[in-house]
């Protein structure tokens, strides 16, 4: 089904039967994508008296309790919350929820021990476009990627100037297939996330980071239009699924 909607005062056409969506999803159990060694995510029966919510335990309905924490058990969509003294919940910040974004692709460069996407990176590969969303696929991007234990590897991440850089051309929405836009173990200063807030100076309350996605080889780099789903809870992040739609040409 194509569709012709208008975005941020952008007029596109998208194929609204090609969803593409690049999340990670939540699965009980140790093979499930982990980070900052955050327990497994685990799904388990409620009891209750003589109660139990699994049919297959021979109760009437499947009744789980679900414990996860959205920033090390999958992908995730958060607020300046994340890192301000005040309380803000990704259910109050984020009111929009399609997008028009860009995808690009990036092998983070090395520097000591780290893997870096840096400013210049990002100015290489977006030349004069300003999205209002940017996705990062690193490379290499192995499937494993979906599953893996990430906990003490010192895994790529975005550096404060790259950060300030999407901040300055009017970025809103930065979506990423690493744990963190900061350094694993920075002693808790999480630069890139306060330069791509603007926090505490000028803060900008309805900009979101979304990481741990995995966007497949097959997704080509290009622009999409993006819907970002959350869940609806007054917390700094939630689980969510961001899916994409082709945009179509004038000659398609």
């Amino acid at each position: 089904m194509i569709a012709t909607i208008t975005i941020n005062n952008k007029i596109v056409r998208v194929d609204l039967g090609s969803a593409l969506d690049i999340s990670i999803p939540l699965r009980a159990g140790v093979t499930n994508v982990n980070a900052f060694y955050i327990p497994p995510v685990k799904i388990e029966p409620f009891q209750v008296g003589s109660f139990i919510g699994a049919v297959s335990q021979g109760g009437s309905c499947n009744v789980n309790n679900i414990f996860f924490n959205p920033h090390g058990n999958g992908t995730h969509t958060e607020c300046v919350g994340h890192i301000s003294r005040e309380t803000y919940t990704i259910n109050q910040c984020l009111k929009e929820f399609f997008f028009v974004a860009e995808l690009i692709t990036i092998a983070p460069e090395t520097k000591g021990n780290d893997k870096v996407i840096t400013k210049s990176q990002l100015e290489a590969a977006l030349k004069s476009t300003k999205p209002d969303a940017l996705i990062l696929r690193t490379i290499p991007n192995e499937d494993e990627k979906i599953n893996r234990q990430y906990s003490g590897t010192n895994p790529a991440y975005l550096e404060a100037a790259a950060a300030q850089y999407l901040a300055s051309i009017g970025t809103r929405h930065l979506l990423l297939d690493v744990p963190s836009v900061d350094k694993e173990d920075d002693g808790g200063k999480l630069s890139a996330h306060h330069a791509f807030w603007n926090y505490p100076e000028n803060t900008r309350l309805d900009c979101t980071i979304t990481e741990l996605i995995f966007v497949p080889d097959t997704i080509a780099d290009g622009s999409y239009l993006l819907n970002i789903h959350i869940a609806s809870f007054e917390n700094d992040a939630s689980p969510s699924k961001p899916v994409l739609y082709r945009i179509k040409t004038n000659d398609q």
